[in-house]
């Protein structure tokens, strides 16, 4: 009897042919003569044998290899080494085929890019999603071979597509919050416009279900009405073009969802209240040295037709995106009063703006992203040198932004850099060495502080100090990943450089004193101390907060103790900190009533006081700045935000054992101001043994009271039965958790 998890059913074997004849016909002019007889042996042979086992969602990874490889070569359109590595990679996973009989076959630089395929895909074996643990071995894969990146984003759109309807809800969600905070800012830095949006889109149907189906239907309801708006926007300005002598084409796009619900969500409005729906988009067919005079021309032409808003033009024709986008953005007040963006590029700027990068590779000798995107690369190259994965993935994320400042050397050198990047940024961004002694800079001959803010246009001049080093506060002024690598580095050597002088001071005082240093006695008296990390002791040191002969006092204390030369009752306190254990109620750590992550038991933890999460309820882990996990419960208020910003730091927890341990909850309860309630609603808490009211704060006002309960309990069902009764008490009119 066959296993439905590995082998494809009739369906899925009809796809998968018409999947290969599909791809025949898009990329058989990349191929070389034997390639597709040789791919279609090996994904034949594959698609007979059971060694593929279905992921998470059900879904077979030959077909969606080849679902892939049709994304890359319709959305990305990068070279054969980046198509056969798509459709290959999956053999090698299953041990169908080995690497270097690929490479014999189909050359070096379709195996590199299996390779660099493999080992993602061995990050996400267990998990539907990286972990945090996992992100640097995620970024190295990134910064090796740039159409890696390119696959992964396509092979993400291919799942967030088919997983609508499949059964695991936990994983659909933990892969549309990466598609929300990685994927599709990725996408968005590499040019890939459509994808990204179709991503977002995605992410936004399987985490905010309701609110994308409230914009969808508004879309659908309003189309009619929008469609002919556009038509009598569209007919002057064609006739015009067309007198000017200009080969186009012109089209209205509406805004995505998600476009549309971050709108509403940062102007408060509901969807009528969001005016700019759709762009209008103006296509010329333009050579190559005519595009930048014929895309002005349209231009002027639009602004002599329609009052244009000069708050909202957008320039990157003069000087294009970091991901090559080129474009020209005005806005202008259209017919009966509305205002209407529109977008003006060459069909060459066109291709750019909907496949990205690889658009690129077929015009020779144009100005494009490939060069900044290969900086960024070595922007991530340079990251993982330094500082910990958690800083490494905040700076990740940062650099993904979207918004650019373009910023000029005194000689007019140009530099882009992230909106909201200060002189130290650029500092860093001209060289190290240029960073590490910054102490300020000139913007229009004014001397400003490392900390100025830069925008556009500015012309600065960095200005240095041979005694100037880096500081600990730099890191909250850098913006920019570079910047922050290259600070964190220069701290690790100068402490490093410190505790070897303090290490050395120490050794020299204690020979003085002929005192022989015993290692496991030092460390105890570290620890005496309160000092549990040794670069922390020897920092402490040589920054004087800790005093040589205090330490020598102490060291030979503990090795009194140590030979004992000391009882117990007569050992002094000092500054010896011991371990203390946490009042926060979560008592049953011992016994493990919480496993974070993969399995993983005896990990410190404290529960967040936003949410109040009791055993019982489903719950989620997230990593702060300082490197401790709270958990929170999946509902928590905050927990879109935490999702949206930090999705990267989110980890799976789940409660196991049989709990014990009592929590802290807090109830609303309203209801009408009568004689004796509040003593009805104590009587029942006092009733049950297992219930202990911390506090109670009760307001009365017209005949209603308001009140909040902080209750100590054991876990959800317990919960749930508190309140049954106090919705049971008469006159309470509601009972809801905080």
């Amino acid at each position: 009897m066959t296993d439905d998890r590995f082998v494809l059913t009739k369906e899925e074997r009809k796809a998968f042919a018409e999947l290969l004849r599909q791809l025949r016909g898009l990329v058989a002019h990349e191929l070389q003569p034997t390639d597709y007889e040789r791919v279609k042996t090996y994904l034949a042979d594959a698609a007979h044998t059971s060694a593929m086992e279905r992921d998470v969602f059900g879904l077979h990874p030959l077909l969606t290899s080849m679902q892939t490889a049709v994304i890359v070569a319709t959305e990305i359109g990068v070279s054969r080494a980046a198509i056969l590595g798509v459709m290959l990679n999956r053999l090698v996973l299953s041990g169908q085929v080995t690497e270097p009989q690929l490479r014999a076959d189909f050359g070096n630089e379709v195996a590199d890019i299996i390779h660099g395929l493999a080992r993602i895909d061995e990050l996400y074996a267990k998990n539907p999603i990286v972990e945090s643990e996992n992100f640097r071995q995620l970024l190295l894969s990134f910064a090796e071979d740039m159409r890696v990146i390119l696959i992964v984003i396509a092979s993400r759109v291919c799942v967030m597509r088919q997983i609508k309807d499949a059964a695991n809800d936990d994983a659909r969600r933990r892969v549309a919050m990466e598609s929300s905070y990685l994927y599709a800012p990725l996408a968005h830095k590499l040019g890939l416009y459509r994808l990204k949006s179709e991503l977002e889109d995605l992410s936004l149907k399987y985490l905010e279900h309701d609110a994308y189906y409230h914009i969808k239907e508004k879309l659908n309801a309003t189309k009619r009405s929008r469609d002919a708006y556009i038509e009598r926007f569209i007919r002057p300005v064609e006739e015009k073009l067309t007198a000017a002598g200009l080969k186009f084409h012109m089209k209205g796009r509406t805004k995505s969802i998600h476009s549309i619900w971050q709108k509403m969500k940062k102007q408060h409005c509901e969807f009528e209240g969001v005016y700019d729906l759709f762009a209008i988009r103006v296509i010329l067919d333009s050579p190559l040295d005519r595009e930048k005079q014929d895309c002005w021309q349209v231009f002027s032409i639009v602004t002599d037709m329609y009052q244009p808003n000069p708050k909202r033009m957008r320039d990157w024709l003069s000087i294009p995106k970091s991901n090559g986008y080129e474009s020209l953005h005005i806005t202008v007040l259209g017919p009966e009063g509305k205002w209407v963006e529109v977008q003006i590029r060459t069909e060459r700027m066109d291709e750019v703006a909907e496949r990205g990068l690889a658009a690129h590779w077929r015009y020779k000798g144009v100005r494009g992203g490939a060069a900044a995107v290969e900086t960024w690369l070595q922007g991530i190259r340079s990251a993982l040198e330094a500082g910990d994965d958690l800083q490494l993935m905040d700076q990740f994320k940062m650099d993904l932004q979207e918004d650019e400042v373009f910023v000029f050397t005194p000689k007019g050198d140009l530099f882009k850099l992230p909106q909201g990047a200060t002189v130290l940024d650029f500092a860093y961004a001209i060289h190290t060495k240029v960073g590490n002694k910054c102490t300020g800079g000139r913007i229009g001959g004014k001397i400003v502080t490392l900390r100025q803010v830069l925008h556009s246009g500015d012309q600065v001049e960095i200005m240095t100090h041979a005694n100037q080093v880096p500081k600990q506060d730099w890191l909250a002024v850098a913006k920019t990943g570079r910047a922050r690598a290259k600070i964190r580095q220069a701290l690790k050597e100068m402490a490093a450089t410190q505790a070897a002088f303090a290490k050395e001071e120490l050794e020299r005082k204690f020979k003085n004193r002929k005192i022989d240093i015993d290692e496991a006695t030092l460390m105890h008296t570290m620890t005496r101390l309160g000092y549990r990390v040794v670069t922390d002791f020897y920092k402490a040191l040589a920054e004087g907060d800790l005093d040589v002969n205090q330490v020598m006092e102490a060291y030979l204390m503990q090795q009194r103790h140590d030979r004992g030369e000391l009882a117990p009752q007569t050992q002094s306190a000092g500054n010896y900190q011991a371990p203390v254990e946490s009042t926060a109620p979560v008592a049953g750590r011992k016994t493990d009533v919480l496993v974070i992550d993969q399995n993983l038991r005896g990990i410190d933890y404290t529960l967040a006081r936003c949410c109040q999460p009791v055993y019982g309820d489903e719950v989620f882990g997230f990593l702060t700045a300082g490197g401790g996990i709270k958990i929170h419960r999946r509902d928590c208020p905050n927990a879109p935000a935490l999702r949206a910003r930090y999705g990267y730091r989110i980890i799976n927890a789940q409660w196991a054992g049989k709990g014990g341990s009592q929590y802290a909850i807090t109830l609303r309860i309203v209801g009408q101001d009568d004689l004796g309630i509040v003593n009805n609603i104590t009587s029942i808490i006092s009733k049950d043994e297992r219930l202990l009211l911390r506090s109670i704060s009760i307001d009365s006002h017209d005949g209603l009271f308001s009140g909040t309960l902080t209750i100590m309990l054991e876990d959800t069902t317990r919960l749930r039965q508190l309140i049954q009764k106090l919705e049971g008490v008469r006159g309470v009119k509601s009972v809801t958790r905080l």
